[in-house]
């Protein structure tokens, strides 16, 4: 009997072999916009947005009503559009971090762009740009208000506030919106960040007016550790000591807790 032997078949070519395409990473662009659109696409985003139009003409028409002809001017009406708004835009940008926990969204966001700080970046800068533009229509808002008045009531219209000053107010209004993008990030809850957001705006300065009153050095070294105090001095003609200030108190109640906050979504499980 004879032994028949095979020869082995040649081994397909790595050539041959059909390598996988690799998707190209989403553009920063796209994801900024889509975060953009995201403010806007649901109920209580698009009612917070209309409100900052809203809240600017009600107090435009609140000046017109109720303060008298000869204290009118350009900066009464910019202080009464900027306290309502110091108010809804850190809600927004509360919602904007806290929006994919609540709805349950954010398995399908870092699905689909798996680097976290890509979309936590997209979402601070869109939360930047729509604080600029909301103080921007609110100053446009309250300039034509403010005309409106001077033409019905005969006044001489005064321009009474700087671009240097309106300047600060829009550094104000964006620190309040990072404090509330900060919070957004620590609690990934929106009632919790909500909460947290009020008392450190409402309840903190209370308590540290009344520890001023009773305590020299507190009253004398308080803009250095008291964010709100600090911010407030944007509102009068700044100095350097003031930016100092300014800057340390920014960075022990702003910018460390947004390092904790950014490593809490970095490493957080997605559920």
């Amino acid at each position: 009997m004879t032994t028949t032997t095979l020869a082995p078949e040649p081994a397909t070519p790595a050539a041959v072999r059909r390598e996988r395409a690799v998707p190209a990473p989403i553009p920063f662009g796209r994801i900024a916009g889509i975060e953009l659109r995201k403010m806007f696409d649901t109920r209580s985003g698009f009612w917070l947005m209309a409100s900052l139009v809203v809240l600017a003409l009600a107090a435009t028409a609140a000046m017109i009503i109720f303060v008298d002809a000869g204290d009118l001017d350009y900066e009464s009406f910019a202080t009464a559009w900027g306290i309502p708004m110091s108010v809804i835009l850190p809600m927004i940008a509360v919602l904007a971090v806290t929006s994919e926990w609540s709805a349950r969204t954010s398995l399908t966001t870092f699905t689909l762009v798996p680097g976290r700080g890509r979309v936590i970046a997209a979402k601070a800068l869109v939360t930047a740009v729509v604080g600029v533009v909301s103080i921007a229509v609110a100053a446009v808002v309250g300039a034509l208000g403010y005309l409106g008045a001077a033409a019905v009531l005969d006044l001489d219209a005064v321009w009474n506030l700087s671009f240097g000053e309106l300047a600060r107010v829009t550094l104000v209004q964006e620190i309040g919106m990072f404090m509330g993008f900060m919070l957004g990030m620590v609690f990934r809850s929106s009632p919790g960040a909500i909460v947290a957001f009020f008392v450190y705006s409402l309840v903190l300065p209370t308590v540290s007016s009344a520890l001023a009153s009773t305590n020299t050095w507190w009253a004398e070294h308080a803009n250095w550790f008291d964010l709100n105090w600090a911010t407030m001095n944007l509102y009068s003609e700044t100095t350097a000591k003031m930016w100092a200030q300014l800057g340390v108190a920014s960075l022990i109640w702003l910018v460390i807790p947004t390092l904790v906050g950014l490593r809490l979504v970095l490493k957080s499980e997605v559920k």
